[in-house]
């Protein structure tokens, strides 16, 4: 798209991890007004409703949907329904009332956990509907895929220009580190330093250590879908991706050694590892648009180890005081 610095942008969760980093990138980086984005809270505008939808789409050129209920595996066994829910009607009420408005360019974020389970190594965008998805987070991932299906149906009847993105799970400063809904490298840093800060001898992590994930820095994730937005106008899902992979068990250990913890980790072999492995093919975002992830693994692990013990700590002397 030409001239973004002209339009007006609204970003659902705009205010959340990686709202925070994309506005970031398109008012430093690309030079776009504060005043050009529009970023309501989920307490002003609650995007289950359909007259909210309507609201926050008015006068708008642009709609970037961010907002998600997200989490990772104990929060999608607790509330699979809600999950299913939220996801599905936010995304619906919300591109439908986008046509409505007449929006430029709708861009849609979905997700790595709307692959099949059993998806072969690298996940290319032609297998996304050959088969069901692992079954922890299905209700969630579905819920998302279905805004590919309405993207897709809206420009073939409407020639609505919309387009999905389906990264892998982000990690980064910012990250959400709440024990009831945070994923992986989060509530493993957490763990580990309150481990230490108790000076306990263990930590406990979920599963086998056996999975594989693919995880993509925040910084890198906002990088990317700025580029698709600038960039990218075709029907076909999109990988957002850094392309490595690494097992639970070693990204333990690598957080373990970078936070000096000399503990034992103790496997609870009795709940799940999720989707056994998990890695995307990231070609066809490099051809469409550009993108390609550039930071280091471990130096992002380093930079949210930082930012998370500094916000700790920041927390505690504002108590404090």
């Amino acid at each position: 798209m030409k001239d973004l610095n002209k339009k007006r942008i609204l970003i659902t969760g705009g205010r959340g991890f990686l709202g925070k980093h994309l506005v970031k990138n398109l008012t430093e980086k690309r030079g776009i007004g504060r005043e050009n984005l529009f970023l309501p809270a989920a307490e002003e505008l609650d995007l289950r409703n359909w007259e909210n939808c309507k609201k926050a789409v008015k006068g708008q050129n642009i709609v970037i949907h961010l907002a998600a209920r997200v989490g990772g595996i104990g929060l999608n066994q607790e509330k699979p329904g809600e999950l299913f829910y939220d996801n599905l009607v936010m995304g619906a009420h919300l591109m439908e009332a986008a046509r409505q408005e007449k929006i430029e360019k709708f861009v849609a974020i979905g997700t790595v956990c709307a692959y099949p389970k059993f998806t072969p190594i690298p996940f290319e965008e032609k297998n996304l509907w050959n088969g069901y998805p692992e079954e922890t987070n299905a209700p969630y991932g579905l819920a998302k895929k279905m805004l590919l299906v309405q993207s897709q149906a809206y420009r073939q009847q409407y020639s609505f220009n919309s387009i999905f993105l389906m990264p892998v799970n982000m990690y980064g400063p910012g990250d959400n580190f709440n024990p009831e809904s945070s994923h992986v490298i989060a509530a493993i840093i957490r763990k580990v330093y309150e481990a230490k800060k108790r000076k306990k001898e263990s930590i406990e992590v979920w599963g086998s250590g056996k999975a594989t994930r693919e995880f993509l820095y925040v910084e890198d994730g906002a990088e990317g879908i700025a580029l698709a937005l600038e960039n990218y106008d075709k029907a076909g899902p999109v990988n957002l991706g850094s392309g490595m992979e690494i097992s639970i068990k070693d990204l333990v250990s690598l957080i373990v050694r970078l936070m000096n913890f000399q503990g034992e980790i103790k496997w609870d072999r009795s709940k799940p590892d999720g989707q056994p492995r998990r890695m995307l093919d990231t070609k066809l975002a490099k051809k469409e648009f550009g993108f390609k992830a550039k930071s280091s693994f471990e130096e992002g692990i380093k930079k949210t180890i930082k930012w998370y013990e500094e916000s700790v700590e920041n927390k505690k002397n504002h108590y404090q005081n």
